[in-house]
């Protein structure tokens, strides 16, 4: 019998071929793949970023019925696919033993050198695509910025954030990001002109 890993599997198929694996994986057009942190592990400004941006959004939500979610939770972007956002907002109600987000509102990827490429294209456009989804956030590591993609009707707005005295509202979780808050605790290098 083919090892389940090379052949195409469905999301239910991969969430149970998944189970007792180490590490964590991404189920890309109907084939697993090992999930980029596996791989590499995250930076230390990738981590700080991550953590600062779940503690903000976690106080902030705390009894509204939402929450935010690690990359250990997964979302479906198409048949084939499920992806694992840095931090994604679920909205749903909470489903035990779940191993993926039902109704989020939010997606949050956090940029670095071997990510930045695949999440501001693939991902940004599967994620797109997803009927919950309010907003996408993409977040820089190695300055002060960010992205975000607001759905507005049918299409995306962006708008793009890049001081440290930057607020992203979020009104469709009732919440909001300020960048000095993305950012607590880091130093950043002199950014390079081209």
């Amino acid at each position: 019998m083919a090892d389940p890993a090379y052949r195409r599997m469905t999301p239910e198929e991969f969430f149970a071929w998944e189970q007792g694996r180490d590490g964590l994986y991404e189920l890309v057009d109907g084939v697993p793949v090992p999930h980029i942190k596996m791989m590499t592990g995250a930076s230390a400004q990738h981590d700080r970023v991550t953590v600062n941006v779940i503690v903000s959004l976690g106080t902030q939500l705390r009894g509204s019925g939402c929450r935010p979610t690690t990359d250990d939770i997964a979302l479906r972007t198409s048949i084939a696919t499920v992806r694992r956002p840095d931090i994604t907002v679920e909205c749903g109600d909470l489903v035990r033993d779940t191993y993926e987000n039902r109704e989020p509102r939010l997606v949050v990827e956090v940029l670095s050198p071997s990510t930045a490429s695949i999440d501001r294209f693939r991902k940004l456009e599967e994620y797109r695509r997803h009927p919950t989804l309010a907003y996408i956030l993409l977040i820089e590591t190695r300055w002060p910025g960010a992205v975000l993609y607001r759905r507005e009707g049918d299409s995306w707005e962006t708008q793009t954030f890049e001081s440290l005295e930057d607020t992203i509202a979020l009104p469709a979780i009732g919440a909001t990001l300020a960048l000095a808050d993305i950012y607590e605790g880091l130093v950043f290098e002199a950014r390079r002109e081209p």
